[in-house]
């Protein structure tokens, strides 16, 4: 995101969630969130405060989520690997089978 603030509040909270969907920029999105925060604390500190905390939800589901997606992809890794031992196993012992 660049430096100059988008004049629309919306249009600049749309920027700071597209940019917590990669997690190489999180702290580019708290950066830009900061500002978007702190502009909108000057006209109601209440709304800033409610944002700030459905900001920090959303965070906390974003890394949630995050987690388990990784933890996802290494079951279905470990699936992936057993099931090729398993057609291992039994071609070894179809072969065996026929040696004898």
């Amino acid at each position: 995101m660049t430096e100059s603030v988008t004049a629309d509040p919306i249009v600049h909270l749309q920027e700071c969630v597209s940019l917590v969907i990669d997690r190489s920029c999180y702290a580019e999105a708290n950066q830009a969130f900061t500002q978007l925060k702190e502009r909108l604390a000057t006209d109601d500190p209440l709304a800033a405060k409610m944002l700030e905390l459905l900001w920090d939800e959303m965070l906390s589901a974003r890394r949630s989520a995050s987690f388990w997606e990784q933890l996802s992809d290494i079951e279905r890794q470990f699936t992936e690997q057993m099931a090729a031992s398993h057609v291992q196993l039994q071609q070894n012992y179809l072969r065996l089978i026929q040696e004898q």
